[in-house]
């Protein structure tokens, strides 16, 4: 028995990194996934896969194409969602973009763009998929927000301000949407190893190449656990807020997953 046996999740930015991950694992708890991202090639290649490994009682999976900052998309995907599983019973809002810039120098089509994407995108995927999950009986919202959501970060103003504004969405989400059954939390994510953070998984450039490890070298003095996070450590906690049975009195609750970032600053 899986812990998602039976259920319905859509996964947004599901084509790599945290999303799929999510998606993955999600399939092997018995979900059917419905992996939605902007990278077809990609989302499909992570679907045929899930379908292909899935095996007797598990999950499967379909990939849709989903700009999350256009409500016409996401209308689609339900759409698609319902025609393939007839329902849905959760959702998470995982799709996001990261840029570096000091607030001054920031142009204001790159802020716009980042909160079209990660704060609008999140928005309206509660307010198209809720319903959803209510007309089924109940489910999970699942966002993600940021270490940078609960404090400040120099050179990510644009993408602090989005995820600040996701906890707080998170929070009104789940006081508005308790009485349909819908739980809504969020992951906050600290430094993880995936293309957003550690462009040289992208790029074999050697420059970039030197920055991944520059990269990793000062997390490993800046986090105390010692080391970047992993893709899939961030997939088990969205696993554990979605799984009715492991957090069934939890909700409105932001859920910081750091290596002890935010704890503070260690003089050692």
């Amino acid at each position: 028995m899986g812990k998602l046996d039976g259920r319905v999740v859509i996964v947004t930015g599901a084509a790599r990194g945290q999303g799929e991950q999510e998606a993955r694992l999600f399939a092997a708890e018995g979900a059917r996934v419905v992996v939605a991202d902007v990278l077809d090639d990609q989302g499909e290649a992570v679907a045929k896969e899930i379908g292909e490994t899935a095996g007797a009682g598990g999950g499967a999976a379909v990939h849709v194409h989903l700009d999350v900052s256009k409500e016409a998309d996401w209308a689609a995907a339900v759409a698609a969602a319902k025609a393939a599983f007839g329902k849905i019973d959760g959702l998470v809002n995982n799709a996001g973009i990261l840029r570096f810039n000091e607030l001054v120098s920031t142009p204001l089509d790159e802020f716009q763009r980042i909160v079209q994407v990660n704060q609008v995108g999140a928005f309206l995927g509660i307010k198209t998929v809720a319903p959803e999950i209510a007309a089924a009986g109940g489910g999970s919202i699942v966002n993600t927000a940021s270490y940078t959501g609960l404090t400040g970060m120099a050179y990510v103003g644009a993408y602090a301000a989005t995820k600040h504004a996701i906890v707080g969405l998170t929070r009104v989400a789940a006081l508005e949407l308790a009485a349909q059954g819908i739980r809504v939390n969020a992951v906050c994510p600290g430094a993880i190893d995936t293309a957003m953070s550690n462009p040289a998984q992208l790029d074999p450039d050697a420059e970039l190449a030197q920055s991944g490890e520059a990269l990793d070298r000062f997390y490993r003095k800046l986090v105390p656990l010692g080391r970047v996070g992993r893709p899939e450590e961030v997939a088990r906690l969205a696993l554990f807020l979605t799984a009715e049975e492991d957090s069934a009195y939890i909700t409105g609750q932001p859920f910081v997953i750091d290596g002890g970032w935010l704890a503070g600053v260690s003089v050692l």
